[in-house]
């Protein structure tokens, strides 16, 4: 581990001459890189310089009692020292092992997210509307900028689909563990006998695709124009500004009508169309890794779901970690941190416990 620290020092030190030095920068992608990358090792290098000074102090230590001849209160103070180096030398070894476990390349991207009501019928358009907000809410509190793509309301209210965007610093590493099927339990307001039922939403988190991640060929797409249906007021009804894309070769189909303008709907599709098919070429290629498998969508039957949010007891459990939180409505006005924390710290103890067998 530590020959390996070694190099990821010099190639730290390499990157901040570069950085200081901008003649030897090609271009502003460059250099936007070299930032990013700077920015991504800078923890490890501030902790393995650390963990250098703990040894080093330990080293001190272990010398002066080797050496004896002093006196009782001075031999205390250098074996406290000593059982402090060494207590910061396992801590800080075991911080290296996280920060050094392989990153996802996705971590950095902003976020596509798009949720369609499952099983349920209207009751599951109003749960997808609740998590949309959900996650609306929760962006607002990291100050990220979301951005909504296409809607499908429903009459009461809900939304059949609905895709948006929310851009900011670490978003996809926050909130790709979301991606899979919510079941919620609760009495539908038109349920007259007050039975509880219980219906289903999907949610896909797809990392925004940049235009190096995805090359597509304008031959491969069949572009359709047609008129916005639902909420929108009389404008949206009588221009064909709504966008429907097509790429060819895969079979994947994006809308998208929520502006007014025909370009900005279709730069919107064609985002979500890299993203889609970005999402698509990874799956196929970690499809053989276990732990990819729960993070995929599924059908949305009511019998596949990574979360229950039970409205009479007012609990939210995420099956996938065992997690039950007694804090329904805080967590659906987007209070999403304690649970988005322990997703993180299951997945680095997987890939810990893999990386040791």
């Amino acid at each position: 581990m530590f020959s390996k620290l070694d190099l990821v020092e010099q190639k730290y030190e390499e990157i901040g001459e570069k950085l200081v030095d901008i003649s030897v920068i090609n271009d502003q992608a460059q250099y936007t890189s070299l930032m990013r990358e700077h920015k991504q090792l800078t923890p490890v290098i501030e902790t393995y310089r650390e963990y250098k000074k703990a040894k080093s102090d330990e080293g001190e230590a272990k010398a002066l009692l080797s050496e004896g001849g002093m006196d009782k209160d001075f031999q205390k103070m250098v074996e406290e020292e000593l059982d402090s180096s060494r207590a910061n030398i396992e801590r800080l070894s075991e911080e290296l092992k996280i920060l050094l476990l392989p990153k996802d390349p996705n971590d950095y991207k902003n976020v596509i997210i798009e949720i369609r009501g499952g099983a349920g019928g209207e009751e599951a358009a109003l749960f997808a509307y609740n998590l949309s907000r959900m996650y609306m809410m929760y962006s607002e509190t990291r100050r990220w900028k979301t951005e909504v793509f296409s809607v499908n309301e429903t009459e009461l209210g809900g939304y059949k689909e609905v895709s948006f965007s929310i851009e900011g610093e670490g978003a996809y590493s926050c909130l790709k563990f979301e991606s899979g099927v919510h079941r919620v339990q609760r009495v539908p307001e038109t349920e007259a006998g007050g039975r509880i039922h219980t219906s289903t939403a999907t949610v896909a988190v797809l990392p925004e695709a940049e235009d190096v991640d995805v090359e597509i060929n304008p031959a491969d797409l069949q572009i359709d124009t047609y008129r916005s249906g639902g909420a929108g007021g009389q404008h949206v009804n009588k221009t064909e500004s709504a966008i429907r894309i097509t790429h060819l070769p895969t079979g994947i189909v994006v809308e998208c009508q929520d502006e007014r303008s025909q370009h900005k709907n279709k730069d919107k599709a064609m985002k979500v169309l890299r993203s889609r098919i970005l999402e698509q070429l990874q799956q196929e290629q970690n499809k053989q890794i276990a732990s990819d498998r729960k993070l995929q969508v599924g059908t949305g039957d009511r019998s596949e779901r990574i979360r229950t949010y039970n409205y009479p007891q007012g609990r939210v459990t995420d099956h996938r970690i065992g997690l039950t939180l007694y804090k329904i409505d805080q967590i659906l006005s987007g209070s999403l941190d304690e649970i988005i924390d322990a997703l993180i710290m299951a997945n680095r103890a997987e890939m810990l416990k893999t990386q040791e067998s």
